[in-house]
């Protein structure tokens, strides 16, 4: 028996819920490049860590800078109430996306978390904006 198969492997059933779960929680960097590249934006995507002076040196194409703090009832209702919200933060190593999700999970709204954060966009090789927060409304 080999290190892979010494725990029992789950059912295809548990699978299927496992995996389908955690795809209705998470997306990639890949998929939001995609649907940047393809203009199929059906989200708004959220830089939810560090300062503005960081995001003016690279973010994510199209991202609002809203830290994680600031996510409130109030500063929300400035999208609609069915709008889907992609949260990404520094990487793996960070779990400020994490935080903005639950928070915004908990105010009732639609939320994925981009796994890989700017690393991993980052080692996708994929390209970053520049510049201070433009105006934006949801």
């Amino acid at each position: 028996m080999s290190l892979v198969s010494d725990y029992a492997v789950a059912p295809p059933d548990v699978a299927v819920a496992h995996f389908s779960q955690r795809l209705a929680l998470e997306t990639d960097c890949a998929d939001v490049a995609a649907s940047i590249r393809e203009g199929d934006v059906d989200f708004v995507l959220l830089h939810v860590v560090g300062s503005p002076e960081a995001y003016a040196r690279r973010h994510l194409p199209g991202a609002i800078h809203l830290p994680h703090r600031q996510i409130t009832a109030e500063r929300m209702a400035e999208w609609r109430d069915d709008a889907l919200f992609v949260v990404y933060c520094a990487g793996p190593h960070c779990n400020g996306a994490d935080q903005a999700a639950l928070k915004l999970a908990r105010l009732g709204r639609k939320v994925k978390l981009m796994i890989g954060g700017i690393a991993g966009w980052a080692d996708e090789g994929l390209d970053f904006e520049t510049g201070p927060q433009l105006a934006r409304i949801g």
